[in-house]
């Protein structure tokens, strides 16, 4: 996918029509490419508010209100530490929707990780608090470091315009 090509296109259309949208990104083993994605689109700052990359847990911890026992038994990474992130990084910005990223780019048989994976999620604020609205995981078999970073951000961002998609077809919840 080529968030600066069609599928940015329809990600802007979602988000930046009224009610524009603001969108937030926490990102862990994607370090960054959602950023990078986001910010090739042409008008991406209509809504687009930025991000934070949190490698280590203590950040994660200190930015994105990720829960310190959860993380530390994973590694900082799980589904739950993903809707976490995903949230955190929606109350840290101030935006509408969050979207968030940890797994490993690689194998990591310390913590028993076969294949490179990743956990995505998104959050959308509904009234004054962000919760989480889809979660899932990526598997990358075969695939080196930077190939399974690309496939993971591709992944979380087509999952963002799917639920944009569904949000943009069904009424806004009231708060």
């Amino acid at each position: 996918m080529s968030p600066a090509g069609a599928s940015g296109q329809r990600l802007k259309d979602l988000l930046a029509r009224d009610p524009i949208l603001k969108l937030a990104v926490a990102e862990s083993v994607t370090c960054g490419g959602l950023q990078q994605r986001l910010g090739r689109i042409s008008g991406a700052s209509e809504f687009f508010l930025g991000g934070i990359t949190a490698y280590d847990r203590a950040q994660k911890i200190a930015h994105l209100g990720v829960d310190d026992a959860e993380a530390r038994a994973v590694n900082s990474v799980s589904q739950a530490v993903a809707e976490q992130m995903a949230r955190g990084v929606c109350v840290l910005f101030g935006a509408d929707v969050g979207l968030a990223t940890t797994g490993y780019a690689e194998a990591s048989p310390q913590w028993r990780a076969a294949l490179p994976y990743a956990y995505w999620a998104i959050a959308r604020r509904e009234g004054q608090f962000p919760r989480a609205v889809a979660s899932g995981r990526i598997d990358c078999p075969g695939l080196g470091r930077a190939e399974a970073q690309d496939r993971m951000c591709e992944a979380a961002l087509a999952e963002l315009i799917a639920q944009a998609e569904g949000w943009r077809a069904a009424p806004r919840p009231t708060a």
